[in-house]
């Protein structure tokens, strides 16, 4: 199993400062033979990404859009803007690759940044595909992000429920990507700073083989990001691990003062967090249970319209408060 930490950061933010502790892991699961996740957590910025594609295009994809997100981070500031850029980047680089010449071939790409410019500090999620971000706030657990797949429209237009949705044929079936064609504009959420809660960002991995609840079960056992995230790797894996798994568990500690901002409060199990909208203005950057098993089936995730970093090293990689880590 693959070594996991747990890495800790205090940040000022106006009006005090937040503790902050997270880890990662990611593994190819017990059915793919690479693995076409990777993942990115350094400070401020905290992100998964699920390759798809024939050969190693997947890979390549993957491995292309977290390295220009950390380019974001080691430039900085972190913001909708500077994250665009990047994703445009990513497709000229995906597109040039000579590996990645299949129309399907491309990633999703989904996190969370930590935006301290303003009078108070917010999260930003934001998110292209079907992996996740989640956050567990006063005992319940949301999905912040709203996928970007067949199924989920069809949810949307009132024409599949949910239950169907998880034996759907086309339940692998993305409808937005960063690939090797067109740039695409992720959605955003912007979330007050509030003490205890916990973030989840994953790849649909782990969906796959837990659901919501069963994620929160152990978050709930498992105060340690390190020892919640191999949890749920272990959970996932023994529930059939069909495919590659990321997941990135972030907490929020108050030391001092929490900032107050406009974000949604989450009181019960079936409280939502809306999407803010697409686009840089959609956050306001002027400037720049049980560990239940789903039943998705166990095609290869597809992208129906998706749109070169080479692909990371084989081994995961972790040090202090920086960490990528590129599946093969």
């Amino acid at each position: 199993m693959p070594d996991v930490s747990t890495h800790t950061r205090r940040v000022e933010v106006p009006g005090g400062a937040i503790d902050l502790a997270w880890a990662e892991v990611t593994h190819t699961g017990r059915r793919r033979e690479v693995n076409q996740d990777a993942l990115f957590t350094a400070y401020p910025l905290f992100v998964v990404a699920d390759g798809m594609g024939g050969h190693i295009g997947g890979e390549i994809a993957s491995a292309s859009a977290i390295a220009r997100l950390r380019g974001v981070v080691d430039d900085g500031p972190v913001t909708p803007k500077t994250i665009e850029k990047a994703l445009a980047k990513a497709v000229k680089d995906i597109g040039a690759h000579p590996e990645t010449t299949d129309d399907g071939t491309g990633t999703t790409v989904t996190g969370v940044y930590l935006d301290t410019a303003g009078e108070a500090a917010h999260w930003v999620t934001f998110n292209i595909g079907d992996s996740r971000v989640y956050v567990v706030r006063d005992g319940a657990i949301v999905q912040i992000t709203t996928d970007h797949s067949v199924v989920q429209e069809l949810i949307a237009a009132g024409r599949l429920s949910p239950e169907e949705a998880e034996n759907h044929p086309y339940g692998n079936v993305i409808t937005r990507a960063v690939g090797p064609s067109d740039s695409v504009t992720p959605d955003y959420v912007r979330l007050d700073v509030v003490a205890g809660d916990r973030f989840v960002i994953c790849s649909d991995g782990l969906t796959k083989e837990l659901t919501d609840y069963g994620i929160r079960h152990f978050l709930d056992e498992n105060a340690d990001p390190a020892d919640a995230v191999n949890a749920m790797l272990d959970a996932a894996l023994e529930n059939g691990g069909r495919d590659n798994i990321s997941i990135i568990v972030l907490d929020v500690a108050d030391p001092s003062a929490v900032a107050a901002g406009s974000g949604d409060e989450v009181d019960d199990d079936t409280a939502e967090i809306p999407t803010v909208g697409a686009g840089t203005a959609a956050v306001g950057d002027d400037e720049d249970a049980d560990a239940d098993t789903g039943d998705a089936d166990d095609d290869d995730e597809t992208s129906e319209s998706v749109s070169a970093a080479e692909p990371g090293d084989d081994d995961e990689s972790a040090a202090g408060t920086d960490s990528s880590t590129a599946g093969r």
